[in-house]
């Protein structure tokens, strides 16, 4: 009982830094394409689901800035997206790493 009180306790020991370095990611996403982006979705790439829409409902017109913050708890920084344009065929950008995003922007262009 004793041992497995104390391997108990030494695995929550180890555990705890783990969970200390976990922190949100935020950056800018600017909108430089000719379409209003009606869904966004991330999703760490070592998964095949996709997270909630981060718009919710709103929506990212042509020529705007919004504040992302990604807070799953990840140590994570490579991240797939999925863009829904409006009037447009959806399209993903695969593994960006959200954590050396020059300026800490993503630009979205006609060109992605």
């Amino acid at each position: 009982m004793k041992l497995t009180l104390i391997a108990a306790l030494a695995v929550g020991i180890v555990a705890l830094p783990v969970a200390a370095f976990a922190e949100d990611l935020t950056f800018q996403l600017t909108n430089k394409s000719s379409y209003t982006i009606t869904n966004f979705f991330t999703s760490p790439t070592t998964t095949d689901n996709w997270e909630e829409d981060v718009f919710g409902d709103g929506v990212l017109p042509s020529g705007n800035t919004v504040p992302v913050t990604i807070a799953d708890g990840s140590t994570q920084c490579n991240y797939d997206m999925k863009f829904v344009p409006e009037g447009a065929d959806e399209f993903v950008v695969k593994d960006i790493n959200l954590c050396k995003l020059d300026g800490n922007e993503y630009v979205l262009s006609d060109a992605n």
